[in-house]
């Protein structure tokens, strides 16, 4: 009988000591990096202007940018790990990397299964033309040609914001619409930030830039549920670096455009 109460109360005590253990096991990953000296970064190595490979081979892009600045601060060495869109969630989930950095937009659903720094840099849909023509406001529109893909985000916004005297000329897909201003069929694209850059890199004698902002949906950096300490340690060196102008030199290098407001 008595061996039977030190044993539970031995259970007791061991889940006592699993229960205040939990916690503190959960936020390791700072302390982890810091004992390493190493971050694993999970970056896109495909989309530009966000996160791929430059003309050296070598990872660029204002995500990769970012990722770098965060190892910097920390005084680690950055380790870039190629992600994509569908793996890049479960890769944080399963510890093969410590952050994503991957042009990460934040909603609900996402929101229940891991953490969001604040937002360091734009994801914008947008009209981009040539330098030689001056579009400051959407008046200027009038009597212009625009090539966009049919039924996106930008087709929709310009349907509401456009001058009637605007010629939309729809298309089925990115590539199509691309084609379509890059041949000179139309004077202006309405495009995401993605698309747009991989077509001037494509294609530089087209010469096109940013004009109109369509939609913006800002970037955040995904950190594992229960990381308190590495998500504010990140949240301080992301601040700080807004505060000191880093991030908006990033937007206007890669993005060609401002950070604009981006969410704290």
């Amino acid at each position: 009988m008595k061996f039977k109460s030190l044993s539970a109360l031995a259970g007791v005590f061991a889940g006592a000591v699993l229960a205040f253990a939990a916690p503190a096991q959960a936020d390791d990953s700072l302390s982890s990096i810091l004992a390493k000296k190493s971050i694993a970064l999970g970056v896109a190595s495909d989309f530009p202007p966000y996160g791929y490979m430059g003309p050296d081979f070598k990872l660029t892009g204002v995500d990769v940018a970012t990722a770098q600045l965060i190892a910097d601060k920390l005084g680690v060495k950055a380790d870039f790990v190629p992600v994509s869109t569908p793996n890049r969630i479960p890769y944080l989930q399963t510890k093969k990397i410590d952050l994503i950095v991957s042009a990460l937009g934040k909603n609900p659903e996402r929101e229940k299964v891991i953490d969001f720094t604040v937002a360091y840099a734009p994801f914008f849909q947008a009209v981009f033309g040539p330098k030689a023509l001056t579009i400051k406001s959407f008046d200027d529109l009038a009597g212009k040609t625009i090539a966009v893909t049919r039924g996106t985000i930008q087709d929709d916004v310009l349907q509401k914001v456009a001058p009637p005297t605007l010629k939309i000329q729809r298309f089925e897909d990115d590539a199509t619409t691309v084609a379509a201003f890059i041949s000179q069929q139309t004077q202006l694209l309405a495009t995401g930030a993605a698309v747009a850059a991989a077509a001037v890199q494509k294609n530089p004698q087209v010469q096109a830039e940013y004009k109109l902002l369509l939609k913006d949906s800002p970037n955040f950096i995904g950190v594992r549920k229960g990381e308190t300490a590495l998500l504010n340690k990140v949240n301080e060196i992301l601040r700080a670096a807004k505060a000191d102008g880093t991030l908006e030199q990033y937007s206007q290098k890669w993005l060609g455009r401002g950070t604009g407001v981006l969410p704290d």
